[in-house]
């Protein structure tokens, strides 16, 4: 008694909607749109749970990059194809590069020690830079650098393929075997802690433009953004000239990268470095705009 009623398309009458269910379901909504505004907006970072995520997560990449099988023949043929792709383009400059450099032995060996260690080194520097002076923009920003070598895992499982120094009858130098430098978890007593054939795509290449560019955006010192944008410039000498990597080797890491740029703005509805530079005040307003 008392209870409202409507009239069904049928005719049939049949109690209303309740106001208190819809205004419920509104509150849900509503409860469902802070939650996500909240994780899509940038919170200050906590260094316990990055050092663990990081370690955490390169732990895992090396894992499943090495766990890949090791396709040796159909990544020489891959290989092939490659430089003779190259060759047909008349960009096949890698052996006379990699020859001229190994001539010079202080320069081979010095390329040898950068291959190995700046690779981690600037990247981690690049992380705790960003950490510590840039909050806002930290995890945006490591989400690219997470998103690009995930996708990167998913070129060395379709897609084998042998470095130059490798090559069948090519007379690439193994730089590191050669000038005996440690230089390389591929070649020497290390080669079977690293699966050899996983050089498409180049993540010395899509890490070092990652730390390039944000670097160059980011940084106040106009010296300091030149060496941001001459450090991807040099990694990519360093890789073709150590015989580890062909050109179009850094063409996928490049696009790896703009995959892990694509994702991050999708998640936080605005490229990395555009995002403000200190983080939300806690239950203030989100920042950023949800725009997708």
């Amino acid at each position: 008694m008392g209870e409202t009623t409507v009239t069904t398309i049928e005719g049939r009458e049949g109690p209303a909607a309740s106001p208190v269910a819809g205004e419920e379901e509104d509150r849900n909504g509503r409860s469902l749109l802070r939650r996500v505004q909240r994780l899509r907006t940038p919170r200050r970072p906590r260094l316990w749970f990055e050092i663990l995520l990081i370690a955490v997560s390169y732990w895992t990449y090396s894992l499943i990059r090495n766990a890949v099988p090791e396709q040796k023949a159909q990544a020489l043929k891959n290989a092939d194809w490659i430089w003779q792709i190259e060759q047909d383009l008349g960009i096949a400059v890698e052996k006379s590069v990699n020859h001229a450099v190994d001539s010079v032995t202080w320069l081979i060996v010095g390329m040898n020690y950068y291959y190995a260690t700046l690779h981690f080194v600037v990247t981690l520097g690049v992380l705790v830079w960003l950490f510590r002076k840039h909050p806002g923009r930290y995890a945006a920003t490591r989400l690219v650098l997470f998103a690009t070598t995930a996708v990167a895992l998913v070129g060395y499982y379709l897609y084998p393929l042998a470095p130059p120094r490798l090559m069948n009858n090519t007379q690439f130098i193994d730089t590191v075997v050669v000038h005996n430098t440690w230089g390389s978890m591929a070649s020497g007593d290390l080669k079977n802690m690293s699966n050899q054939y996983a050089a498409m795509p180049s993540m010395h290449i899509g890490w070092s433009l990652w730390c390039g560019l944000t670097i160059f955006a980011l940084a106040s010192v106009p010296w300091v953004k030149v060496l941001g944008l001459l450090y991807p410039t040099a990694t990519l000498v360093v890789i073709v000239a150590t015989a580890n990597h062909f050109w179009l080797d850094a063409v996928g890491g490049m696009i790896c990268l703009a995959f892990g740029f694509a994702v991050a703005r999708l998640w936080y509805g605005s490229m990395p470095y555009a995002l403000p530079r200190e983080v939300a005040v806690e239950g203030a307003a989100p920042l950023v705009p949800l725009k997708v």
